[in-house]
């Protein structure tokens, strides 16, 4: 084959696609110096990693993408330009969404990173549609198989822009969170980047060689493009799925399929050595690219799916710069000039500007990249850093130059394509201001030292709130126990660094002078609510939470507590192993998630159910942090064996006999009750009465308050004695059966059991429509069917449990409420969906 030259046009005055060149690619420029903004404010970031990853990955290569792969298949096919128009609105798009990529993992909400996502999913999509469809228009040629490899670069992109979606919106947990993370990571750098660039060095590497395209491109192209697709398929497929084996086959389908594809540029190099910059970077780019394809294999050979994202970040720079940045650098250089126009002698003129000391940037930045990976002690680690954003710096420097002296003086920018360079500027200042907290008083003086035990699980931070007195120092032991990656970082400065799980650290905090915040950077963690504060008392600045929005909708995922009683289980010995934890999260009202203290991990607790005479052996254990009791109602038994205090680790053997009928409270024992039982350890013990007749369904509410904030925190402590409780739950959920109603027919039997668990309020339990004609209290009847009279209200003290039986008349909604109003109206209300018989 003879040479190719997919160049824009040199000589004479610029013309329509020139200028538009022009324009389009100082956006990439924009985003370059982005870039480099993001990297030299990282302490400052949110999530420094994260931000520098995609303003360079989302923002500068996939714009370059965008625009150089439709200019190249214009060229290579010989067709007319799409409208302008439609690549503008793709252009706009994708760097609208970007802005909302970046801002809603940022600083939140996760829905405006979602949103953003799949708008980045949408584009691309679009764009490889158009693609195809200049393949359709244009006449059979030789260099057509090119674009089946932009195509799917589009499709690896729209598929990585689903997966980040999902980690935006924290879709799985732990081990699930993490194979997304390394599919997202593998699909897109491998996919968008690695096939597009492969697709390019077809046509671009001869072309800066200035030599003719190898016999056989075309056939190692297809070979190349029918193996790598697939295997990248496979490899995101098996990352996702877990399955190490099935990752490692796809990615040495892909690596072969690299292979065949490079031999072609290969034959080129062998007839023609690199004489530029241009030549020189883009041969240093794919020596990186090899090298990162091969650590990724072994990674992925050696850890398990759950493991390979924390193996792959610290190899994020061999990719990112050694060979992404590399490949943006020597495709500028080579094809900026000409996009800037002028004639040939302008034409020479900015290329000896671009390349103006192009060896010391190669240098600097191949140097830089193995310093930026290496175990190497943090000074030489700043030193990489210094050759990496140098060599940009200078990169970005010149372009800027060369850009604006080839503005002619009558060019205005379209208010689109301003509109476009101005978002991104103003994204990356909002961004910084956004999240660069202040640093409290310059100089306080100290009172006192304290540590603290931090918990990072769950995507929360245990405390969530710390109480301190000013001028505290205070040092806190940092331990994720989650199963996946987690760090803290506080808004005056001190960060630890990436946690794998089980991993702990310490961080010791300036004296305390103002209310400090804290989150976790890794990207979406922070929006997910995996934030803390420090607080000083006797301030008003605490982090107790407004009243919950019980309108509000419950968060995607949640599920109630099953209310429905199931009957008294056969035999009369019930054996039931019953484990405090001290660490659970729950959804206590609509959006609100607060660390709970339950037993079994629900908030309330198992119910236990039985007959008169059968005995309970209970098997407590203490799974939680500190030390918990249990205390049964419906066992007579001396309190200071069964109901002692016991350690984290310890378990004890709980055996009574239930001599009496009736609804009966559980909870912890441990001093002080109220705070064990107010954060939700506590549970029912239903004994039938003897002779209790069927029913068509039964049903129990165990009612609860609602003290919002960090358990045993002072601004939860002081509501407690205060009896100012937040709100009011059934079954652990304030309004929880508003948004999933109890379900009935009419004409069916409904008896609903209630326990008040308090700790300081009972109930006056009220079904809306539909009187009582049964009512048994505190082990006796006070009203059964038949009788001529009615109940209202199944009223109960703290403490105190029975049942009332009703039939619902007609099909309807019917709310169930604490008749005491204030209660009902802040969350002990629910709805019985009754449907016709």
């Amino acid at each position: 084959m003879g040479p190719v030259d997919i160049r824009v046009e040199r000589g004479g005055p610029p013309r329509p696609r020139a200028s538009w060149h022009l324009r389009a690619n100082a956006v990439v420029v924009g985003w370059l110096a982005l870039t480099v903004v993001a990297a030299l404010a990282g302490g400052v970031l949110p999530a420094p990693r994260w931000l520098l990853v995609h303003v360079f990955l989302l923002g500068a290569i996939s714009t370059a993408i965008l625009i150089w792969s439709e200019h190249f298949t214009v060229a290579l096919l010989r067709v007319r330009t799409p409208p302008r128009r439609g690549g503008l609105a793709r252009l706009g798009l994708l760097n609208a969404a970007t802005v909302a990529v970046l801002a809603g993992v940022s600083v939140g909400p996760w829905q405006v990173a979602a949103a953003g996502a799949a708008v980045v999913a949408g584009v691309v999509l679009w764009h490889a549609a158009v693609l195809v469809r200049l393949v359709r228009q244009a006449l059979p040629g030789r260099f057509g198989h090119v674009i089946g490899w932009y195509v799917a670069a589009a499709g690896a992109l729209a598929t990585g822009g689903v997966l980040g979606g999902l980690l935006a919106a924290d879709v799985g947990h732990g081990a699930a969170h993490e194979r997304t993370q390394a599919a997202h990571t593998v699909v897109n750098l491998f996919g968008w980047v690695g096939l597009t660039v492969l697709g390019t060095l077809f046509t671009l590497w001869p072309t800066v060689l200035r030599t003719r395209m190898a016999d056989g491109t075309r056939r190692a192209s297809r070979l190349g493009l029918r193996l790598a697709a697939p295997g990248l398929a496979v490899a995101t497929g098996g990352l996702l799925a877990g399955s190490r084996w099935a990752a490692l086959a796809g990615l040495v389908a892909y690596a072969m399929g690299v292979l065949a594809a490079l031999v072609p540029p290969a034959d080129a190099l062998r007839r023609r050595r690199p004489h530029s910059g241009a030549a020189w970077m883009l041969g240093a780019a794919i020596g990186w690219f090899e090298v990162a394809l091969a650590a990724n294999a072994v990674v992925v050979a050696t850890r398990p799916a759950a493991g390979v994202a924390a193996a792959l970040e610290p190899l994020l720079p061999l990719v990112l710069v050694g060979f992404v940045a590399q490949v943006l650098f020597g495709s500028l250089l080579h094809l900026l000039p000409a996009v800037l126009g002028g004639g040939p002698a302008r034409f020479k003129e900015n290329a000896a500007l671009l390349e103006r000391g192009w060896a010391v940037r190669l240098a600097a930045l191949n140097v830089g990249v193995p310093l930026l990976v290496l175990p190497v002690p943090s000074p030489v680690v700043l030193l990489g850093w210094a050759l990496v954003l140098g060599s940009a710096v200078a990169f970005v420097a010149l372009a800027v130059t060369a850009l604006v002296r080839a503005r002619p003086a009558s060019w205005r920018p379209s208010p689109a394509v301003a509109g476009v360079v101005a978002g991104c500027l103003l994204t990356a200042a909002a961004v910084v201001v956004a999240t660069t907290g202040g640093s409290g008083p310059a100089s306080v003086t100290v009172t006192g030292s304290r540590t603290v035990e931090v918990t990072l699980s769950g995507m929360s931070v245990r405390p969530a709130v710390i109480e301190a007195p000013l001028g505290t120092v205070l040092t806190l032991r940092i331990t994720n126990a989650d199963a996946q990656r987690h760090d803290l970082r506080m808004e005056t400065g001190e960060r630890t660094p990436a946690l794998a799980p089980g991993q702990s650290a310490t961080l010791k905090l300036a004296a305390l002078g103002a209310a400090v915040d804290g989150w976790c950077t890794v990207a979406g963690h922070r929006a997910a609510g995996m934030t803390m504060r420090i607080v000083p008392t006797g301030t008003s600045a605490h982090a107790a939470a407004h009243a919950p929005d019980l309108a509000a909708p419950m968060s995607p995922g949640w599920k109630p507590y099953d209310a429905s009683l199931r009957p008294a289980p056969g035999g009369t010995e019930h054996h039931v192993e019953i484990r405090a934890d001290d660490r659970a999260v729950q959804e206590v009202a609509p959006g609100v998630r607060q660390r709970v203290w339950t037993f079994n991990g629900t908030m309330p607790g198992p119910v236990l159910r039985g007959k008169v005479g059968d005995v309970f052996v209970v098997t407590f254990v203490n799974g939680g942090t500190m030390g918990h009791g249990i205390d049964f109602h419906a066992g007579a038994t001396a309190p200071d064996g069964p109901m002692r205090t016991i350690q984290p680790g310890e378990r004890l053997t709980y055996r009574f006999r239930a001599e009496f009928a009736g609804a009966w409270l559980y909870h912890c024992s441990t001093m002080p009750m109220t705070q064990h039982i107010a954060n939700g350890m506590y549970g029912a013990v239903v004994i039938d009465p003897p002779g209790l007749p069927p029913v068509d369904r039964e049903y129990l509410l165990v009612q609860g308050e609602l003290h919002l904030g960090e358990p045993g925190s002072e601004a939860q402590v002081a509501k407690l004695r205060a009896g100012e409780p937040d709100g009011w739950m059934f079954n652990g959920a304030a309004a929880g059966y508003d948004h999933a109603p109890l379900r009935a027919e009419a004409g069916e039997r409904v008896r609903l059991w209630a326990v008040a668990a308090g700790p300081s309020s009972g109930t006056s339990l009220h079904v809306v429509g539909a009187p009582f004609d049964t009512v048994y209290k505190e082990g006796a009847y006070a009203l059964r069917s038949g009788d001529p009279g009615g109940a209202q209200t199944l009223d109960l003290a703290p403490a105190q449990g029975g049942f009332a039986e009703l039939v619902f008349p007609e099909p309807g909604r019917y709310p169930v409420v604490d008749h005491t109003m204030r209660r009902a109206e802040a969350g002990a209300h629910g709805l019985f969906e009754v449907s016709a018989s």
